[in-house]
């Protein structure tokens, strides 16, 4: 007996197969920030599989015989591909990680750079505490395995707890943890001295609302007085394009008029129940993330709040 078999069907059939083996393409193309340093912007949207994660900003300083990453991204993927991209720029090995906190978008490439370079992988204390290899986080959560295929967690070598100046490639690199809870328990900024770069992580983001819920109204607006006392020239925000002298103007805008107007209906006995009604913030209702994190960061400024002296 003698099968018929449908030729178109099973090319097309075939086609679907490899192409879900693909990874994710990203398409990414660096922008240069300073005669040094390149980076690779996020969306100004939360992590899914048509953005394959990539929603936080990742950036190369390029010293005289290595790259420093400064937060490696949300996927292996995603780090494996900057770095080819970079790779057309300079020919260089990467030696050295830096995570600007804890959140995963920011760090969850490490992986790569580690089984690459063997990269020596800096963070801070709570990074290591809270995750441990094998965990999946909210980006395996939230992307499809053709997106983090390969991201795996693995422990970081240094842990950071104080103000240190590295010294790579003839570039001096300082780090510093603020010491507060401010948009996590454990932030920390990087200055790279000769560019007069800041790399403040989500202390900082423009374009778009951020996510309060593990951090601080009080917290961010003293961070933001720490990274004012740097003398930046070029600010990279953890999320956003604007890197030139505005770069922190919308942070700090948001989290001052917060905690006036919060204050201010505390004053006026609005209740818990009330508050993200009576304060809604509307200078900022444009900004990508408004609907999905204002309400909830208006609320959890109340609780911080409201019993502040």
């Amino acid at each position: 007996m003698q099968h018929h078999i449908d030729i178109k069907a099973l090319i097309v059939g075939m086609t679907l197969m490899s192409s879900s083996l693909l990874a994710f393409d990203y398409k990414l193309e660096p922008k240069q920030v300073s005669p040094s340093v390149w980076c690779f912007f996020g969306k100004l949207e939360a992590p899914s599989d048509s953005n394959g994660g990539h929603m936080s900003n990742s950036c190369y300083i390029q010293t005289k015989d290595s790259f420093v990453v400064v937060d490696s991204g949300a996927t292996y993927q995603f780090a494996s591909q900057s770095y080819n991209a970079m790779q057309k720029i300079a020919n260089l090995p990467v030696s050295t990680v830096i995570n600007t906190h804890g959140h995963d978008d920011h760090w969850l490439g490490n992986s790569y750079y580690k089984e690459k370079f063997n990269a020596k992988l800096i963070g801070t204390p709570l990074q290591d505490k809270t995750y441990k290899s094998g965990d999946k986080t909210r980006i395996h959560r939230m992307t499809s395995p053709e997106v983090h295929k390969g991201t795996i967690i693995v422990k970081l070598d240094t842990n950071i707890d104080k103000k240190t100046t590295l010294a790579i490639g003839g570039k001096k690199i300082t780090i510093t943890p603020t010491g507060l809870k401010a948009h996590t328990p454990d932030d920390m900024f990087i200055f790279l001295e000769d560019d007069k770069v800041l790399f403040s992580g989500d202390l900082v983001m423009n374009g778009r609302i951020t996510s309060n819920r593990d951090g601080s109204v009080m917290g961010q607006i003293k961070a933001h007085s720490q990274l004012n006392a740097t003398g930046w020239e070029v600010l990279v925000p953890g999320h956003g394009m604007i890197v030139g002298k505005d770069a922190l103007k919308e942070s700090e805008q948001y989290f001052t008029l917060m905690k006036e107007r919060v204050i201010k209906a505390i004053d006026n006995d609005i209740g818990a129940e009330d508050i993200s009604k009576v304060v809604t913030l509307p200078e900022f209702k444009n900004k990508a993330m408004y609907k999905e994190l204002n309400r909830r960061n208006v609320f959890e400024a109340y609780s911080e709040l409201e019993f502040a002296e």
